[in-house]
Order: structure tokens, then C-alpha cells, then sequence
């Protein structure tokens, strides 16, 4: 429960406490706005990236030292990268955040931090995820211009689209791909790499459905578009089912086309199908407190049980 109010704080934008009140007052509101504590949104953008680095590591038989050499720069880049997308996302959204009982308290709706302010911060941090690109193979930086335009595009999303939620599927499971690439796995060429893609996309998209039905009443006030107030109580978790099949046929073809052995298919697709199955099941869309709960936590067990797969592949193949 503990771990759940803080992240309900930090995704409102007040979070505090532990080693944030312990910095100067004026960088907590920049702590807030980059959703450092706890480190979830970057874990978020993180994971799906180790995901494709773990893929490609097995196709590749790379070595343990090339995965931990990149998987820490990826971490790097993911921590600038993270801070830069949510400070552009709040400074896009502030006329908005203010009208919601959920996002008024964020640092720039309440006054902590100014537009101009926001917008230096975003870009310093950008700059300093595109350096961290100087660290791999030509082609990761390529690969990553695609995330860049999209990850910018995002906040006006749920003004232009119900499929807000895929949006956001898409630049999150781009991580799937730019990790591959620090390996040298060209996704052009390997199909496997794209069902991984598409998995992670719309994981994504159902994990964020459940997650935009906290703010379906104020977003239906606003006009704001989203999945959750397109298909509504009544049909969200039959779309979200059917993403789920999607998903799984996604993973399991992965792993025929890498010809995965047994442990992948057990842990990753069964794994996928027992966490988010029984998230979409059990989660009360009308309970905002509900929605939180299995956003907030049913991300860990798909994120685990595919890494788990992706892992025991890699050690069948090494």
C-alpha cells in the first residue's frame, strides 16, 4: 500500500519525503516534474529497452560484458530521456492538469515551476539523451529518431485521438528496437525483433487504458480522447482481451521465428497471459483507487515474466 501512495503522489506531482526532502527547495519541484521518486517512469521507458537489448543479445550470442556495457548506457540515456519526456509532457498538458483533482498539485499547474523554465529543462535533458546515443552503434541513433518525433507528438494525442493509449504504446515499445540496435541487430531485417515490438506496444496500451480510467469523469468533462473514453465501462476489457491475443500471438511468433526453446514460451507468453489476464479481469474500471492499483502494479509481472523468457533463451543459446 505503501508503495502505491507513493507513486499516486508522484504521478499527481507531490510527492515527497525520503532523500527529496533532504535536497534544496528549489530542486524539489524539478524532482516532481522529471518523476524521479520512486524511479517508476523511468523504469517504464527502461525496461522495454533491456527487452530488446536481451532479444538481440541471444540472436547476436553476445557477451555478458556487451549486455551490461549496454544496458548501463541505456540506463543512462533512459534517465535523461525520461526526464525530458515527462517535463515536455506536464508543459504540453499544464492548461489541463489544472482542471483535474489528479494533476492540479504538479509543479507547473501549481506555480513551481514556470512554461519557460520547463521547456530549458526538457531541453537540456534531451540534449544530454542524445548524447548518450555517441555510445553505441551508428545505427541505434537512426532507429531512434522515430521515438523522438513521436514521444513529442504525445501530449497532443488525446486532443487528436482516441488512441492516445497507442500512442504512448508505440513510444515506449520503441525501446524494444533501439535496444536491439546497441547489439547490432538491424530491425530492417529481423522480423522477430518486430513482434517483440508490437508486444511491448500493446502491453503498453493496456496497462495505460486501465491507467486513463482514474481521470474518465474530468476527461469526459474536458473533451480529452482516450481509449478509456471511447469504449467506456462497457467495452474496455473486451478490446483490452483482444489486445491481450494480440500480444500473446506477438510473443509467441517472436519466439518461433528465433526458434526460442520452451522456458521463453512458458515464462514469457505464459507468464504475459497470467499477469495482464488477471489484471483485466480483476480491475474495477469505475474505482479509480482500483485502476491505480493494477496500473501501479501489474506492470511488474509482464515486465518480469518477459524477461524472464527473454533470459533463459539467452542462456539456452550462449
Amino acid at each position: 500500500m505503501g508503495s502505491e501512495v507513493q507513486l499516486s503522489q508522484q504521478y499527481g506531482g507531490s510527492h515527497g519525503g525520503g532523500w527529496v526532502s533532504r535536497l534544496p527547495s528549489l530542486w524539489i519541484p524539478y524532482v516532481q516534474l522529471a518523476r524521479l521518486s520512486p524511479p517508476a517512469a523511468i523504469l517504464l521507458i527502461y525496461i522495454p529497452h533491456v527487452l530488446g537489448l536481451l532479444h538481440a543479445a541471444s540472436i547476436q550470442r553476445s557477451s555478458l560484458a556487451e549486455i551490461l556495457r549496454s544496458s548501463g548506457w541505456l540506463f543512462v540515456g533512459t534517465v535523461f530521456f525520461s526526464n525530458a519526456a515527462h517535463a515536455w509532457n506536464d508543459l504540453i498538458d499544464s492548461p489541463f492538469d489544472k482542471l483535474v483533482a489528479r494533476t492540479k498539485t504538479r509543479p507547473i499547474p501549481r506555480g513551481a515551476i514556470s512554461e519557460k523554465n520547463a521547456f530549458i529543462f526538457a531541453t537540456v535533458q534531451a540534449i544530454g539523451a542524445a548524447l548518450v546515443l555517441l555510445a553505441f552503434p551508428s545505427m541505434t541513433g537512426k532507429w531512434a529518431i522515430p521515438n523522438i518525433f513521436a514521444s513529442t507528438y504525445y501530449p497532443w494525442a488525446k486532443r487528436h485521438t482516441h488512441g492516445a493509449q497507442l500512442v504512448l504504446g508505440f513510444c515506449l515499445g520503441w525501446g524494444v528496437i533501439v535496444g536491439a540496435t546497441t547489439v547490432n541487430v538491424d530491425p530492417s531485417t529481423d522480423t522477430s525483433t518486430i513482434f517483440l515490438f508490437v508486444a511491448c506496444l500493446l502491453w503498453t496500451g493496456i496497462y495505460d487504458t486501465i491507467y486513463a480510467h482514474q481521470d474518465y469523469k474530468d476527461d469526459m468533462k474536458l473533451g480529452l480522447k482516450s481509449l478509456a473514453t471511447l469504449l467506456g465501462k462497457k467495452h474496455t476489457k473486451a478490446v483490452l482481451y483482444l489486445f491481450l491475443v494480440i500480444m500473446l500471438g506477438s510473443l509467441a511468433q517472436c519466439g518461433i521465428l528465433h526458434e526460442a526453446m520452451w522456458p521463453y514460451h512458458c515464462l514469457a507468453v505464459g507468464g504475459s497471459l497470467v499477469s495482464l489476464g488477471t489484471m483485466i479481469t480483476y480491475v474495477q474500471l469505475e474505482n479509480p483507487k482500483s485502476c491505480w492499483k493494477w496500473f501501479s502494479t501489474g506492470f511488474w509481472g509482464t515486465g518480469g515474466s518477459i524477461a524472464a523468457g527473454l533470459i533463459a533463451q539467452y542462456a539456452t543459446r550462449h
